[in-house]
């Protein structure tokens, strides 16, 4: 196995030149005709010599020669083969196709014989291709494809490639893998979203605001410490030596305004299994605002339950960093799993450190405790929209395909009696709002553009007995 340069841009090559190939390996890649072959042969030569016929002999010879015949040819073969390996496109949303190009060049300056192509893939996304190739001359090439599709987000490895030598007679197979692989990054479907107006955004300027920083002079600068994508000339060395770890300068520079996409991933606080599982709505909801928010010019930030937190390189949205922005935002979305923890106290202590800007959360099932912490999170951000999701929704799905259609599908169905009490739901809802969060109220079935819209509420007001944006319905007895 020796390198080669390879047959394009982007394309792994590898080579392979059997001629090296130990006898012992020839006599492995015997198949079930040569091998059957073979004991033909060893049978028959028994016979002859048991019985006495010189006849029958030469028939023995002529059986057991032909699969050794056959290894020996392919172990001398002298000819080299390289691969290479493209995907268009290397991230796929998840439920859409994906297509995978092959090609394999003969650098030798013979022809091969009959080829036969095996690509590794894992099976949830389909069975393994297989080809075969009749005949490549020499310095020549052949270029095969084949698709694959998934609807679990994840990266899968492609590869190695598998080639297959035979004869023409079918009794010898050689098999050797080459060592190039790839990834197919199936990402979360993304939906186009409109802008809207939220309430209490701020689109500003730098690291702080300007009355700090005009309080300071060039000899009095306010120091922070050094972030990822900071320009190193802003480094204060003066601070730096000060406190032990790389600070720069507080400076006025037009930057981006800052968002963070909070994504709750608690497992006890989702339902549902596969696709059609609530995390996997929230999960796509993240990654349509997230790129929705870099597309406005928000340097956006993915927040877990966890504490881990995922930024953009550099910060920018423009021209190729807002392109690999967004990949590394997809990559890990594409990744992200369930987790096992109870409560969102990592992320209110990452948040506090820097938690300016914009919040969007994304939450499921909440309890009391869960709610103090984002009434605190509310009092550090400019603005905050939470999507609450209806969690049992999703697990009821087939129940309700099953079941026969009611005039009441949820809490806040239109017959809905004005005098029920709150429902847990609703409740949350409430609280929520009072302490200060655009609430938005998600469902199974429910579409993530509809109801981004209602994140404006200078757009319209919201429609009798809804709970999904505005006041909530008052029951009767209660002032408003």
């Amino acid at each position: 196995m020796a390198a080669q340069p390879g047959p394009g841009p982007g394309r792994a090559a590898r080579t392979w030149s059997p001629r090296g190939v130990a006898a012992r390996t020839a006599l492995h890649g015997l198949t079930t005709r040569g091998r059957s072959f073979l004991a033909a042969g060893i049978t028959a030569a028994l016979c002859a010599y048991l019985l006495g016929q010189p006849a029958l002999l030469r028939i023995a010879l002529l059986l057991a020669a032909l699969p050794l015949i056959s290894a020996v040819m392919l172990m001398r073969t002298r000819y080299r083969v390289a691969s290479g390996r493209r995907l268009t496109p290397s991230r796929t949303p998840a439920g859409q196709e994906a297509r995978v190009h092959l090609r394999v060049d003969n650098v030798s300056r013979v022809p091969t014989g009959l080829l036969m192509l095996e690509d590794k893939v894992p099976y949830v996304l389909g069975p393994r291709p297989r080809f075969v190739l009749d005949r490549v001359e020499p310095r020549g090439h052949r270029e095969v494809s084949y698709r694959v599709r998934s609807d679990l987000r994840g990266r899968y490895p492609l590869g190695p490639l598998q080639l297959r030598l035979g004869d023409p007679f079918g009794l010898c197979e050689l098999t050797r893998s080459f060592t190039a692989a790839d990834t197919l990054t199936v990402v979360p479907q993304v939906q186009p979203l409109a802008p809207v107006r939220l309430s209490g955004e701020w689109t500003g300027y730098g690291d702080s605001h300007s009355r700090a920083v005009a309080l300071a002079g060039e000899d009095d600068v306010v120091p922070r410490e050094y972030r990822h994508g900071d320009d190193l000339r802003r480094v204060h060395w003066r601070s730096t030596a000060k406190y032990g770890e790389l600070m720069v300068r507080r400076e006025e520079q037009p930057l981006r305004s800052r968002a963070t996409v909070l994504l709750d991933t608690r497992s006890i606080g989702h339902r549902g299994s596969g696709p059609a599982s609530s995390f996997e709505w929230a999960v796509s909801a993240a990654a349509s605002i997230g790129l929705h928010l870099q597309e406005r010019g928000y340097a956006v930030r993915l927040l877990t339950d966890t504490g881990d937190a995922v930024t953009g390189p550099g910060g920018s949205g423009l021209g190729a960093a807002s392109a690999e922005a967004a990949g590394v935002l997809l990559d890990t979305l594409a990744m992200v799993q369930l987790s096992d923890g109870h409560s969102l106290v990592r992320a209110e202590e990452v948040l506090r450190l820097g938690g300016e800007g914009l919040v969007v959360a994304l939450l499921g099932t909440l309890n009391d405790e869960q709610l103090a912490e984002l009434s605190r999170l509310r009092r550090r951000t400019a603005a905050a929209v939470a999507i609450l999701l209806d969690s049992s929704s999703w697990s009821l799905v087939r129940t309700a395909q099953a079941a026969p259609p009611t005039a009441t599908t949820g809490p806040a169905g239109p017959d809905r009696p004005a005098d029920a009490p709150e429902s847990a739901t609703e409740q949350q809802l409430r609280l929520l709002r009072e302490a200060g969060w655009t609430v938005l109220a998600a469902r199974s079935g429910d579409s993530l553009p509809d109801l981004w819209q209602q994140a404006d509420r200078a757009v319209a007001a919201p429609a009798p007995g809804s709970y999904s944006a505005g006041r909530q319905p008052t029951p009767k007895g209660r002032t408003a």
